[in-house]
């Protein structure tokens, strides 16, 4: 099957980079939110993410216009009802994903795949939402999408080889590197990395050193290109926190439990770089 229509869902940081890529490497691409605000937000911070490649000398502003040209944004799913493949970048939470994919499996052709972003959630669970779980799979980005070339290509139960494949292909068109990674909690990139994170929230909590101090030594030490803390406010703590208790939930094990100093923060709205405060304060 010919892919030529992308349908990405959400409009967040990670959608609005995906559908980007997506419109940079030649498919039409519908962009899908409810809020026609973050639609909005979403083609400003496209727009502003190719003049930069512009500026680098990385993209001609033919290309950029052309990119453009070919990302169009909606306020409802009913746009996908003839996509050929469809990536879902909501919030991170199981059931609302999985509402939005059994809406998608009645919308969509039933050889369309159905993709989801999701950094930890079981891609089993959402394939058991629809009718077509083996065209259910995980295709995770990492963030900045335009500028990070791994994907975590994730298989649940039941999804086919076939499905794998198509995913993979697709990868490669999008200039990516597909991993697969079995349907665990956590994933690879977010089964090691977290609790690394949760590590150093509790370095912070039980005053082993501030976290100026734990992100030099991580990145002076360990030669990490970014502090464990520098990192989680770029992430988000509220999707740190989400992960881990996916993480302690799945896999039962305490040493997923999430530190307490992350919860306080994430209750009092401190979640990093979006909300201007986290382990650091932003301007």
């Amino acid at each position: 099957m010919t892919l030529k229509t992308i349908g990405v869902v959400g409009a967040g940081t990670m959608g609005n980079g995906i559908a980007q890529v997506f419109a940079q490497a030649g498919y039409d691409v519908r962009l899908i939110d409810v809020a026609q605000p973050m639609l909005e937000r979403a083609r400003t911070a496209i727009d502003k993410s190719l003049a930069k490649f512009v500026e680098k000398g990385k993209l001609v502003a033919a290309d950029r216009d052309a990119t453009l040209a070919r990302l169009g944004t909606f306020t409802t799913i009913d746009a996908l009802a003839d996509a050929d493949y469809v990536v879902e970048a909501i919030v991170e939470n199981a059931e609302a994903k999985r509402d939005l994919f059994a809406r998608l499996d009645a919308l969509t052709r039933p050889e369309v795949i159905l993709s989801s972003n999701t950094s930890s959630i079981s891609i089993t669970l959402l394939g058991a939402a629809t009718k077509r779980p083996d065209k259910v799979l995980g295709m995770h980005f990492m963030n900045p999408v335009p500028l990070m070339t791994l994907v975590e290509l994730i298989r649940g139960q039941s999804t086919s080889n076939e499905s794998m494949q198509v995913a993979t292909e697709l990868c490669t068109k999008l200039g990516k590197n597909g991993v697969e990674a079995a349907d665990y909690p956590g994933f690879i990139a977010n089964r090691i990395l977290m609790p690394m994170l949760n590590e150093a929230f509790f370095a912070v909590m039980e005053g082993v050193g501030t976290p100026e101090a734990i992100d030099a030594v991580m990145k002076g030490g360990m030669n990490h290109p970014m502090g464990p803390l520098t990192l989680a406010d770029f992430i988000g703590l509220d999707v740190c926190l989400a992960i881990l208790n996916v993480l302690h939930e799945g896999l039962g094990d305490p040493k997923y439990r999430p530190c307490p100093l992350l919860r306080r923060m994430v209750a009092a709205g401190h979640l990093g770089r979006k909300s201007g405060r986290g382990f650091y304060v932003y301007a």
